[in-house]
């Protein structure tokens, strides 16, 4: 029975391990792709397997990023690829990125149609010009792993689900003698005439297509390998190379663009034709890899070795159950479907970037084998190191362990010797400021991760804090601060900076060394060489060590703030809260400060060039929508309030994530909004990761059952929880009394049952000594 349970796990690839609880729920009901792929939350809703490689989508305009060589400003609203108000869908790409601000891929799209061959995609309104198709909403289902629509220019019935490397594609045809599948490998997102370097695919019979494109975008260099396994056999194939093409050298002799199999170019569209009968299904296994058509073909029969899709959208299902399983609530249904919907953007990135056998293209570009850990990429960790690597710790820890052994392998292919900055497909595109994986690592190593080698991680911390050509660390270790006219926003690096100090800090100090922690810490404290006394703010500061001027808190531009300003930047100083508290007047005047801050207007004049700013996602002066501030409204528990925490983040929950396409008020960035709202759904935030705690907020669920991988269960408990009940009133831990407005991580993982009394009034009283507060390096 033991051997049989291995076969049958093992047998699905992207199944980690069999949760027995999962098989009894079907908590995929609860989610809902769709939300958040409307205007900003920048997710897709199309099919994948959790943390896979092929996120097939999809994508509803081929926006180029430039217009008459000037940025298109539309562009933006398609990271994803998709907009759910939109008409009309170009295809379906194989992947995506998952709520970025930013984007990349959009490789190998498919389109199914039906009458003369079209290799022009067409324009959004007008699909008559072009292979794409009009949609109707009402046709469109989507589920973890599943993904349908009824393509009416062509009467195409579109079905998806992949696995972790294969995109599994069903199209029901009308009765034709003229049904096409279009594969358009000049299709891309944030494409630019000139992003495909090159394209290459191969027919090597009539049922098989591999070929592979490299593309110069977000990631700069990009290889990927694909092969193709349809249904039955192609009738007749062609292409067409949409671009001048100097010398054709002797491949004049042949007519490359009907039947040729071997088709090349930088601009390349094929077709592959079929008779099909009324209702007929053509399948498409469409399987990736980094490596090689080879290592494709391989992740291809391992994976999907049959073309039964709904066995496969089955166990596709399954595993998004699986996973969704580790954290079980009773709520609302509405409550249920945000939370789960955000446990499943949590679980989207980072990806598996690898091939079955362990091989992956590494940062060197050539191939390395994986020894002992599953290599991931997609790492966004200005956004990520704050909530959604922490939750990976905290329920996924086998997968956290295995991303920071790719971090570390990084850091050794790396020529710059660094761990990644924001990586993604083999590349490091060095996006937004600091050098977070360090938290990330010390994060998981001062709460107990042992899945990797500390000396070695200790090692690249240092070295990317040290590495004196990135983003102004050579000035920062000179003045103890960035100048301005080092960076233009060198007061938010050096914030960021003095935070990942303190992280390293304290894994020296769970390892022993002491000189280190020591030198690090004192680097952490680097915040105060930016603190204004005189007007209470963070402010930029040149090398002569004079105020930059003139100074206005809530300016965001080239004020020395990056996606923000002073006023939410100087509330920055995770690690030392109560230093920051003091520095600002004491508790009391830092309450009356966060309190300003959520009741205060900010005119649009402050926001209105920032792409990633809406007033949907501000609340007062706090910005919601974008990730600097997410900690804040925790922070009134270091001013020995916490039933204003408790306030704020009930208002936060009701109002910024909604169950609707546009329910999200910024972009998800790759889980890290989402895991925001399961964490303070719980009840507690890692408002400082590394150091061990978790700052208590207010649950808002009735319960909730965390199921550690350890084999342990954290119980969560607020029976009378409710819109009007949303104060503590007591808690308790394991049945005693709990008078601590914090947790420790090392609690939650030994398991045990935390349980809120809410109440309609503000308890004052509890948690508000001096030693009830969350520790900070001052104290």
């Amino acid at each position: 029975m033991k051997a049989l349970t291995f076969f049958l796990t093992a047998s699905l690839g992207f199944l980690s391990y069999t949760n027995l609880n999962a098989q009894n729920k079907n908590l995929t009901q609860y989610v809902d792709p769709f939300i958040g792929t409307q205007e900003m939350g920048h997710t897709f809703p199309g099919a994948c397997a959790p943390f896979g490689m092929v996120q097939l989508s999809p994508d509803t305009d081929s926006i180029l990023f430039s217009t008459n060589g000037k940025y298109n400003k539309e562009v933006y609203r398609y990271c994803a690829g998709y907009q759910y108000t939109d008409k009309s869908i170009v295809g379906f790409s194989h992947t995506h990125l998952s709520g970025t601000g930013h984007s990349d891929l959009g490789d190998f799209l498919i389109m199914p149609t039906v009458g003369k061959v079209q290799y022009n995609p067409g324009t959004i309104d007008n699909t008559k010009n072009g292979y794409r198709s009009m949609y109707r909403k009402e046709t469109e289902k989507a589920e973890p792993g599943y993904y349908r629509v009824e393509l009416d220019d062509y009467k195409i019935k579109a079905e998806l689900t992949a696995t972790q490397r294969v995109g599994f594609h069903q199209y029901t045809f009308p009765k034709t003698d003229k049904a096409h599948i279009i594969l358009d490998l000049n299709h891309g997102i944030y494409n630019y005439d000139g992003k495909v370097l090159w394209s290459s695919l191969r027919v090597e019979n009539d049922t098989l297509v591999t070929g592979y494109r490299i593309t110069r975008g977000w990631a700069r260099t990009n290889y990927l390998y694909f092969a193709i396994s349809f249904s039955k056999p192609i009738k007749n194939y062609g292409c067409k190379n949409d671009e001048k093409v100097i010398y054709n050298g002797f491949w004049r002799k042949f007519d490359e663009t009907k039947n040729f199999p071997e088709m090349a170019g930088k601009a390349l569209t094929a077709n592959f034709d079929f008779s099909t009968e009324e209702n007929e299904q053509v399948k498409i296994k469409f399987a990736l890899s980094a490596v090689s058509t080879e290592g494709a073909l391989k992740n291809l029969k391992a994976e999907v070795p049959h073309f039964d899709f709904d066995r496969t959208r089955a166990e596709t299902k399954a595993a998004w159950n699986n996973e969704l399983s580790k954290i079980d609530v009773t709520a609302s249904n509405e409550k249920k479907t945000t939370l789960y919907t955000s446990l499943y953007h949590s679980f989207i990135s980072p990806v598996e970037y690898m091939d079955m056998d362990g091989k992956y293209r590494g940062l060197d570009h050539n191939i390395h084998q994986a020894e002992g850990f599953t290599n991931y990429t997609v790492f966004s960790l200005w956004d990520t190191y704050r909530a959604q690597h922490p939750l990976l710790s905290l329920i996924q820890p086998k997968r956290s362990s295995d991303m920071i052994n790719s971090m570390l392998a990084h850091y050794e292919q790396s020529v710059h010797k660094v761990l990644p900055v924001w990586s993604h497909f083999g590349n490091e595109n060095w996006c937004m400021i600091g050098y977070h994986a360090v938290p990330v690592i010390a994060d998981a190593w001062v709460n107990g991760l042992r899945g990797f080698d500390p000396e070695k991680a200790l090692e690249a911390c240092i070295a990317s804090a040290n590495y004196k050509m990135y983003d102004g660390i050579g000035d920062y270790k000179k003045y103890n601060y960035v100048p301005h006219e080092t960076s233009r926003v060198g007061a938010s690096i050096t914030l960021e900076y003095a935070y990942d100090d303190y992280t390293i800090a304290q894994l020296a100090k769970s390892m022993g060394k002491s000189d280190i922690e020591k030198e690090y810490m004192e680097r952490s404290e680097n915040w105060r060489n930016l603190f204004d006394d005189k007007s209470g703010y963070i402010r930029a500061k040149t090398k002569a060590g004079e105020w930059v001027s003139p100074f206005d808190p809530l300016d965001t531009h080239a004020a020395g703030f990056i996606e923000g300003n002073s006023w939410n930047y100087s509330l920055y100083v995770p690690q030392n809260v109560s230093g920051l508290a003091s520095k600002m007047g004491g508790s009391e005047r830092f309450s009356e400060h966060l309190d300003s801050l959520f009741t205060m207007h900010i005119p649009d004049k402050y926001f209105a060039h920032n792409e990633d700013i809406t007033r949907e996602g501000i609340m007062g002066g706090y910005v919601h929508g974008n990730e600097p501030s997410h900690h804040v409204a925790y922070m009134y528990n270091w001013a020995g309030k916490p039933w204003k925490t408790q306030e704020r983040i009930h208002e936060i929950i009701k109002t910024k994530y909604l169950n609707k396409p546009d329910g999200l008020c910024g972009n998800d960035d790759c889980g890290q909004m989402s895991a925001w709202y399961i964490f303070s759904s719980l009840g507690f935030y890692p408002v400082c990761p590394g150091s061990g705690q978790y700052v208590i907020g207010a649950p808002s669920v009735q319960e909730a059952r965390i199921n550690l991988e350890n084999g342990k269960t954290f119980i969560i408990k607020a029976p009378n929880y409710s819109d009007k009940h949303i104060y503590i009133k007591s808690v308790t831990l394991n049945g005693k009394v709990w008078n601590k407005s914090y947790i420790n991580h090392a609690d939650i993982v030994k398991g045990g049952e935390l349980i809120f009394k809410m109440s309609k009034q503000p308890n004052k009283k509890w948690a508000t000594e001096s030693d009830s507060k969350p520790k900070s390096t001052s104290d």
